[in-house]
């Protein structure tokens, strides 16, 4: 198998075991690549690239950049690259190449791994022994002012000045400035709790990085995203990881929770540095 197509997945070190003992593809056995295939790895220079053959028609440089445009397609294929990367890492360290990585034959994925060998090696040592952990903020409630919009406009609106119950116009502005005064402290009080959250994981974690809120559009949650961050934790510090984010959101009332991982460390590889390498595509297709 040389020849065609290869997508890669991930780096690992090479062990110098039969493939067949590899331990990322024992851990493999059974999992499919984004086009079906069997995954298998391809050594070179100490480090072993995990990759699949995959079909021209698909993958080659014009048809997958019209395919990553199909957002059903792209989500399919990412959800299936990920689950490569995350088994092969359940248990090893691995070094995730980027989504849509394609090279022409074993050989454009050893010119991979030559060309980045000592970025590669560098991110192993790094990581070596480390997950990460993925935890987002929600405020739970909107602020007052947003919760009443509906039906505030008519319910507390001027009303004629000889009607019963009449509000006077200087007593509607003042209490929609009380609404909105109120919303803002609420406000505040979640992004504090969002800043105690992440100083305190911080803490605890060899490495941090913040990603910006996700965009409810994309997430399909409609409530307010404060905090979106990754974290560098130890692998057998995981379970005193996660029992602080527990014990941290009993403390914070006005944030939801959500705590995800533990994953390959996607956050902390700076894949971006490699993304030029010999073998491999800028962003789609295959390398020269």
């Amino acid at each position: 198998m040389t020849d065609g197509l290869r997508y890669a997945y991930a780096v690992v070190r090479d062990t110098g075991a039969p493939e067949a003992a590899l331990d990322t593809l024992t851990a493999l056995e059974g999992v499919t690549g984004v086009a079906g295939e069997q995954v298998y790895a391809v050594r070179h220079l100490g480090l072993a690239v995990l990759a699949g053959a995959v079909p021209a028609e698909d993958f080659d440089e014009g048809p997958l950049r019209e395919r990553l445009e199909d957002m059903a397609w792209l989500e399919k294929m990412a959800r299936a690259h990920q689950r490569v990367v995350d088994t092969a890492g359940a248990e090893s360290c691995v070094i995730p190449v980027r989504l849509a990585t394609v090279c022409h034959g074993d050989e454009g994925l050893r010119r991979m791994l030559a060309t980045g060998r000592e970025r590669f090696a560098s991110a192993l040592d790094r990581l070596e022994g480390r997950v990460e952990w993925g935890v987002k903020a929600y405020a739970t409630q909107q602020p007052a002012a947003e919760e009443s919009t509906a039906g505030a406009g008519a319910a507390e609106a001027p009303s004629a000045p000889n009607s019963p119950g009449a509000m006077s116009g200087r007593d509607y502005l003042r209490r929609r400035k009380a609404q909105r005064q109120a919303a803002e402290r609420r406000w505040g009080d979640t992004e504090e709790g969002a800043r105690l959250v992440h100083d305190t994981l911080s803490g605890l974690a060899e490495r941090s990085r913040l990603h910006p809120p996700q965009d409810p559009k994309l997430s399909g949650i409609s409530d307010r995203n404060v905090l979106n961050a990754a974290y560098l934790v130890r692998r057998e510090d995981s379970a005193d990881f996660a029992e602080r984010v527990g014990e941290l959101a009993g403390r914070t009332p006005a944030l939801r929770l959500e705590l995800t991982g533990p994953w390959a460390p996607y956050s902390f590889t700076a894949m971006d540095e490699t993304s030029g390498a010999e073998g491999e595509t800028e962003s789609a297709g295959a390398d020269g």
